[in-house]
């Protein structure tokens, strides 16, 4: 079976009987694709390789600056595809075990300060759009949503009056019942008056929370534009962006309680490995304290 065969029969495979989204088979197409030309330019197929020329084909990727997190995914489609090629009988062996691509960097998640979120929460809203844009941001930080989680919302799903979020079936199919922080129910209120009226004036319903000047529920990409505006408006120094204010949220909570189990809980986090990220940042807080306040760690004044 030539070198084409092996790729093209593993992505039908994928998209007839995995059924994979046509982004991920996106994906893996251009991984193995960029594999079977260095193999062709070595004068190799995928029935050709070994361990060896593994290594050889990521040492040359890793020469042109590529990200691990790259090496890493162009890895995990080999490996995928010799795991398929044994199971037909092409090949005995899986080439690729054994083999680690380096280990990409995890970088801090990016969290805005207590004081500059409140500047930014604080802006005013005059007209219908900003006043759903402000119940989103308060929202997402008041209890730790995902921008999918916001989208998601309907009406059903918040209860004013004691104070709760239902995120259903959020990120790992796993529902959870949420806090509602009072300046968040305050623009909830503020807001869902102005939805009220949206709705009546465009004849629409829709059990969303939040919408669209046509009434429909408002889309990722729409929450990801407004915010980044709202930002621009309210003078940020860097691009406010949905996960942001999750990040806040996470990192302000674990500052001020010190409870890394309960903020696991708030964000829906499986594995609280996940959450212990922002275990890293409070330790930067602490350390700047550190220094500011121990008599023997300050920095001499200049005279």
């Amino acid at each position: 079976m030539n070198n084409p065969d092996w790729s093209e029969r593993f992505l039908a495979f994928l998209q007839k009987e995995r059924q994979v989204s046509e982004h991920t088979l996106d994906a893996y197409r251009r991984d193995l694709l960029h594999c079977a030309d260095w193999l062709a330019e070595q004068s190799l197929d995928f029935s050709a390789v070994d361990a060896s020329v593994l290594r050889r084909y990521l040492a040359a990727q890793r020469q042109k600056q590529l990200s691990s997190r790259t090496l890493q995914r162009r890895l995990s489609a080999l490996r995928s595809l010799y795991k398929y090629a044994v199971h037909q009988g092409w090949t005995q062996s899986n080439p690729c075990e054994g083999l680690q691509a380096p280990k990409a960097s995890k970088p801090l998640p990016d969290v805005v300060s207590v004081d500059k979120l409140g500047q930014l929460l604080d802006g005013d809203a005059p007209d219908p759009l900003e006043i759903r844009d402000l119940a989103m941001m308060e929202l997402m930080y008041s209890s730790g949503l995902r921008l999918a989680e916001v989208v998601d919302l309907d009406l059903a799903d918040i209860d004013m009056a004691q104070r709760l979020v239902l995120v259903r079936e959020g990120k790992g199919n796993k529902s959870r019942l949420l806090p509602l922080g009072r300046k968040a129910l305050e623009a909830l209120k503020r807001y869902l008056r102005e939805r009220t009226l949206l709705l009546d004036s465009v004849g629409s319903q829709t059990p969303a929370v939040f919408i669209s000047q046509r009434g429909q529920r408002v889309s990722r990409r729409t929450v990801q534009q407004r915010l980044a505006r709202w930002g621009k408006l309210q003078g940020a120094e860097q691009r406010l962006h949905p996960h942001q204010l999750r990040h806040s949220f996470a990192s302000h909570m674990l500052e001020s309680s010190g409870d890394l189990r309960a903020v696991q809980e708030l964000l829906g986090h499986a594995d609280i490995r996940t959450t212990q990220i922002y275990t890293h940042l409070d330790f930067q807080h602490l350390a700047t304290v550190y220094d500011n306040a121990h008599p023997r760690a300050r920095k001499k004044s200049s005279s």
